[in-house]
């Protein structure tokens, strides 16, 4: 049998060919529809194979013409072609096809189906040869197209005029799940999910006049489930009329479309920028988020390399490192920085993934990315913050530690000494207690930056806290070259200084020791040693210099004889564990608490840790104390759980214990110990500092214990020895932040900037967050308001003994106002600054009021810093609500009211009774600060 077999794209045609060749059908091909319309004139087939989408002629046009002309007219036409929609299988059978094929086919269902109109063709031709057989080949005919119905893989229906089902064929009976006898008798209404039965009836009404149709619905099979179904339907008048109905199951191909869409949505509406190149590096794609991100439209970008969005601030070999794990691994997920089209630098986190065929080869590359920009700024402000001091500039604690390692390494590398001098203000605690912080403040700033100018480039000058410092000399030839710069130190805290109306003067005693030393030590011996020559100057009359002498120093022997009075209270059981409680203060759930250790002594009674732990902290003691806490805390664990109490227990984990090259070892033999508890109930608590000293083996002992089940918390978090790389690099679950930010917060607006900012930067790095020091109602509700449900601290629970806790934790609720006291959102946070400002303007008020400040704070109620949010911020946000012009009332009073207490400074009235009516007027503002911020909400 000789097909025609026409198609404009040669891969695709000869396919085709190669096909129906191999089924032993001649086959003659066209690339074009006027070659077809001749090869079919000139040798009219059996059937012609006819694409759709052709220049020039289209497939509609060629089946038209085939049709209008005798020679071809009767020559079955099946329509190949990518058009999968109703209107083009429509339109191609209005113009005479007999079938229409779907690209991609697939090659048993082409052949099928060129078998069956090969088949219906010659039935055809050889009905019109034998009519006066009619009858016979009738029947004949009819048993082949049953024969074909029976075996073909599309679903077959006939139905009388009214839609009641008279045969099924075989494929209808495996696709909807029905038997042949259970169909027969239903109506086409039994199967039709979407439409009603006035929907059926119109459809029937225009297959009726129209003859045909074709269409595409939902089916319900047998077990319920839903199919989506292609309807070919032929309505003939016979006996009444009845329908022809084919059916073809289109699901997956419904699926693949619904898939594509999602993808597409996704894509469009994504927040991360989006881009896609194929295998050179070519953009193919972007969406609306890379636009947005970039500046550049995507019209502007297609074709181009990504290369142009470079920023210049990394090197070439940091690209090639990119490209070479994208390469060997298929992906690559890092930070990298770009410019937009306003040559704006950004940073983006970004994941780069290769697209590989089945053969492994690379087709695409597809890169997602989120602008983090503002985070790094964040970042970085957070790294000064925790670097600095935020009062005088200087290095702080983390940053004096870290030059100190590197002045170290140098001295010995170069042959020269260095030298650690310690220096504590003489006389500063009589200026803060007779004229206020502030000028105490101011008096730091300045003596600071003295301080400072004295020492040459290259020295370090920090501060540890209060009125203490630290000066690290470089580049010493000796003892007696530090001489000059430690005078000029002294000369410089000694010069006097002008605050206000005041003259400020104090002296500095200074202790100093130098490196490399005869035997071995290490940073922190250096800043005891120094501490310990400070305090020498301190005791022969300040203002000095004192030198450390080893060989001098009682404080060793005195350390022995600690070691043993610990050595042997350890051997007799005096050690105790008193435990605080962690709790969620919104939900007021108990969700932990804290072993602390005690040492319960015969003569001295309980003791504190400070006591004792700094003796033991470098010495081998300290493991076995550890370790000794951990076996004692999970005991209990196991006694709280058998009383019905179910708690984790954290404990201390000391730099000594955890640097210790068998610790993960050691914890599970404890945990073995105690097969009756989990070890997730166990948890460790570890000071940055212990991380300091080999950062990597820290991170996989914590690595190792998350194995295990132990988690791990960074303790004191903000105290100066925080750093956002231990923290990036450190796998703990928990922060908690230290109690010396939380405590002050009420009263002091940095503090509570520095709490938000912690809080912001656990958030970012995914870290349960934990607030130490909660003493009062107002600690917990500013700590809920920022997003800070968990806590501890006196104003929850003191330390208390293991039998104590039961009954605290079923008898503890937290503070009704707590409960439903909503986060704040960023666009409020200054109402809680507001709130904070407005108490430390109250407390210098009472400060000047009773003589313990020469100055005032600003009295101007368009001049404080509440006064200006009021008039600002306030007033934008909230000027409309009630609330707010009551806050605005008694902000006048408190004005009016701290005007006359400022005159009557030095009368004799009655202060107290009027600070008190002060106090009565900052709480009632207050109060309703707190209601404006739940009313916002």
């Amino acid at each position: 049998m000789t097909i025609l077999a026409v198609d404009d794209t040669p891969a695709s045609l000869r396919l085709l060919t190669d096909i129906l060749k191999a089924e032993g059908y001649e086959v003659r091909a066209a690339i074009s529809g006027e070659l077809a319309l001749r090869a079919a004139k000139v040798h009219p087939p059996e059937l012609v194979l006819l694409d759709i989408r052709m220049p020039g002629m289209d497939g509609y046009e060629v089946c038209r013409r085939l049709k209008a002309d005798p020679v071809t007219r009767d020559v079955p036409v099946i329509f190949l072609s990518a058009a999968s929609e109703t209107l083009d299988k429509v339109q191609g059978f209005e113009a005479g096809a007999v079938d229409y094929v779907t690209k991609p086919y697939q090659r048993d269902e082409l052949l099928a189906r060129v078998r069956t109109h090969l088949e219906l063709n010659r039935l055809r031709h050889h009905l019109e040869a034998s009519v006066a057989a009619r009858t016979v080949e009738l029947r004949e005919s009819f048993e082949s197209l049953h024969s074909i119905l029976e075996t073909t893989l599309d679903g077959f229906w006939r139905t009388d005029g009214q839609g009641k089902l008279l045969d099924v064929n075989p494929a209808y009976c495996q696709l909807s799940g029905y038997t042949r006898s259970e169909l027969l008798g239903m109506r086409m209404s039994d199967f039709e999910v979407e439409e009603n039965a006035s929907g059926i009836a119109a459809r029937i009404g225009r297959i009726v006049e129209n003859g045909r149709d074709l269409f595409e619905t939902q089916h319900r099979r047998k077990d319920g489930s839903i199919w989506y179904v292609e309807v070919s339907v032929t309505y003939r008048q016979i006996d009444g009329g009845q329908f022809f109905v084919f059916f073809r199951d289109i699901s997956e191909r419904k699926l693949a479309e619904q898939g594509l869409q999602l993808a597409a949505s996704v894509f469009t509406h994504a927040r991360e920028g989006i881009l896609i190149t194929d295998a050179d590096g070519t953009i193919i794609d972007v969406n609306d988020a890379f636009s947005r991100i970039t500046g550049y439209s995507r019209e502007e970008v297609m074709g181009s390399n990504p290369r142009f969005l470079k920023s210049g601030r990394h090197e070439k070999e940091y690209y090639a490192a990119m490209w070479r794990e994208l390469i060997e691994k298929g992906h690559w997920y890092g930070e990298i920085w770009n410019r937009r089209k306003s040559g704006e630098v950004y940073a983006e986190m970004q994941t780069i993934s290769a697209v590989r065929d089945a053969g492994g080869n690379i087709l695409q590359f597809v890169a997602l990315f989120s602008d983090i920009t503002a985070l790094k700024e964040h970042e970085n402000e957070l790294e000064h913050i925790a670097h600095y001091d935020a009062l005088t500039g200087l290095p702080n604690r983390v940053l004096l530690a870290d030059r100190l390692h590197q002045g170290m390494t140098q001295a010995l590398r170069r042959g020269q000494r260095l030298a650690v001098a310690y220096l504590d203000l003489d006389g500063f605690k009589a200026v803060n207690d007779q004229y206020g912080h502030e000028a105490g403040d101011q008096l730091l700033m300045t003596l600071a930056d003295r301080m400072k100018q004295a020492l040459r480039e290259g020295d370090t000058l920090a501060r540890l806290g209060g009125d203490e410092f630290v000066a690290v000399l470089l580049d010493l030839a000796d003892i007696e070259a530090s001489m000059p710069l430690l005078t000029r130190l002294l000369e410089a805290a000694a010069l006097p200084v002008q605050v206000g109306s005041l003259i400020l003067e104090v002296s500095a005693s200074i202790g100093v020791t130098f490196y490399p030393q005869g035997d071995d030590v290490d940073a922190d011996q250096l800043l005891r040693q120094s501490d310990q020559a400070m305090y020498q100057a301190k005791l022969a009359g300040k203002n000095r210099c004192h030198v450390f002498d080893a060989a001098q120093d009682s404080s060793i022997r005195s350390h022995h004889e600690s070691l043993d009075g610990i050595r042997q209270a350890l051997n007799a059981g005096e050690f105790v564990l008193h435990y605080q409680p962690k709790v969620n203060m919104r939900t007021g759930q108990v969700i932990g608490a804290e072993a602390l250790i005690r040492w319960q002594h015969p003569e001295k009674g309980l003791l504190s840790p400070a006591v004792f732990l700094p003796v033991i902290e470098d010495h081998p003691m300290a493991v076995e104390i550890g370790e000794w806490v951990m076996d004692t805390a999970l005991t209990q664990v196991a006694l709280w759980q058998a009383a019905g109490l179910r708690i984790p227990v954290s404990v201390n984990v000391g730099a000594r214990q955890l640097q210790q090259a068998n610790f993960v070892e050691r914890l599970r033999e404890i945990l073995a110990a105690h097969p009756e508890v989990e070890p997730a109930c166990l948890e460790m608590e570890v000071l940055e500092t212990s991380a300091l000293q080999d950062l990597v083996h820290v991170s996989k002992v914590i690595e190792d214990c998350q194995q295990i089940g132990v988690l791990f918390a960074l303790d004191d978090f903000g105290t100066g020895y925080s750093s956002l790389t231990y923290l990036k690099r450190l796998p703990v679950a928990q922060i908690k932040i230290d109690q010396s930010f939380v405590r002050d917060m009420l009263d002091d607006p940095d503090d509570l900037a520095i709490l938000e900012g912690v809080i912001s930067l656990a958030s970012a790095f995914r870290r349960e967050v934990v607030a130490e020091g909660v003493e009062t109602l107002g600690h917990g509700e500013i700590l809920l308001q920022l997003g800070c449900d968990l806590a501890q601290g006196y104003g929850i629970a003191r330390p208390m003994p293991a039998g104590e806790m039961l009954k605290w934790s079923a008898d503890w609720r937290p503070e009704s106002s707590w409960a439903n006291l909503p986060v704040a959102n960023r666009e409020d946070l200054p109402l809680l600054n507001a709130s904070v400002e407005h108490r430390a303007w109250i407390k210098l008020v009472g400060d000047y009021c009773r003589g313990e400040r020469d100055t005032p704070p600003p009295l101007d109620i368009r001049q404080c810093r509440f006064g200006i949010w009021l008039a600002t911020v306030g007033q934008a946000r909230h000027g409309a609500l009630p609330v707010f012009q009551s806050v605005d009332a008694l902000h006048r009073q408190l004005h009016a009211l701290t005007l006359e207490l400022c005159e009557q400074r030095g009368q004799k009235t009655d202060m107290l009774a009027r600070l008190g009516e002060l106090h009565a007027l900052r709480d009632a503002l207050l109060e309703q600060l707190s209601q404006l911020a739940r009313g916002i909400r």
